[in-house]
């Protein structure tokens, strides 16, 4: 006798598209792709720390307003450095919002080490993450923090009746400015960090550091008035090319802006190659 054909099975059902990201893991991100993400991650990071705890910008912007408000006020008045018939304060305001932004990234080491100390960053080096990648997350993190200070400096300026222009092509050309040279700073610092390996060096190598930056720059008064030496410093101070790219920018003085964007990206480029090379020194 024979069997009875077996019964046909019922065909697989297709899985549902919209729940194909859940039975199928994305593609890991490899090679040039990493760098976005990452930094995108930091970024994010910097801003919730930011949304989370605001006194850091109310604290960091007593400094700048003082300077604008004492100096750049008395300075005006007296009429002591000749800047080509621009208002004393309007020329200073592009130098303080470097100031300012410079002072919060030279000090971005420190964080850097903490992390080692609290063990994040063995946790970061142990990812698949390139450490240039890490580098560039940190450093354009801290230009995240700079751009926010950029903003409150520029409107005490404004409130103080500096004349800067508003159009947004210019103010985007500022933002760039500002993250470009933080990176660069933030990865001195980083660099800086990976040499010393503690906090007390690196805090007092950075208050040795931030001030002849700062006065060797143009930040306060034109170039012509420095003794050559200075003016020699100077041409190769990247808050030099910053500040002049500001002025350009906001008040509209003469600048020369081509350079100042390859000299920023250059030196940003620079630091990132360097503090991506000290980075597993630090994490020892």
């Amino acid at each position: 006798m024979s069997a009875a054909p077996a019964a046909p099975q019922p065909a697989a059902a297709e899985p549902d598209p919209r729940f194909a990201l859940l039975l199928t893991p994305p593609p890991p991100r490899t090679g040039w792709r990493v760098v976005p993400s990452r930094v995108g991650a930091m970024c994010a990071v910097e801003l919730q720390k930011l949304l989370h705890d605001r006194t850091e910008i109310y604290t960091r912007a007593v400094q700048p307003a003082l300077w604008l408000l004492i100096f750049g006020t008395t300075f005006s008045r007296i009429h002591a450095i000749p800047t080509g018939g621009v208002p004393y304060l309007d020329f200073l305001a592009p130098g303080i919002i470097a100031q300012s932004a410079m002072f919060i990234a030279i000090f971005y080491g420190i964080m850097i080490i903490w992390e080692r100390d609290s063990g994040v960053l063995t946790k970061l080096m142990v990812t698949p993450t390139p450490r240039s990648a890490l580098v560039t997350g940190k450093a354009f993190a801290a230009g995240v923090k700079a751009v926010i200070q950029a903003v409150v400096v520029i409107v005490i300026a404004a409130l103080l009746g500096v004349g800067m222009s508003w159009n947004p092509l210019h103010l985007l050309g500022v933002a760039v400015v500002v993250v470009l040279a933080s990176a660069f700073f933030s990865c001195l610092s980083m660099s800086i960090a990976g040499i010393v390996l503690t906090r007390d060096r690196l805090m007092g190598i950075g208050q040795a550091i931030t001030m002849p930056l700062f006065f060797a720059s143009n930040a306060l008064y034109p170039v012509a008035l420095m003794p050559g030496w200075l003016q020699a410093i100077s041409k190769v101070n990247p808050l030099s090319y910053q500040v002049d790219a500001l002025r350009g920018l906001l008040i509209g003085t003469p600048s020369h802006l081509g350079l100042d964007f390859g000299v920023l990206a250059f030196a940003a480029a620079v630091g990132i190659a360097a503090a991506g090379s000290l980075l597993g020194r630090l994490a020892r």
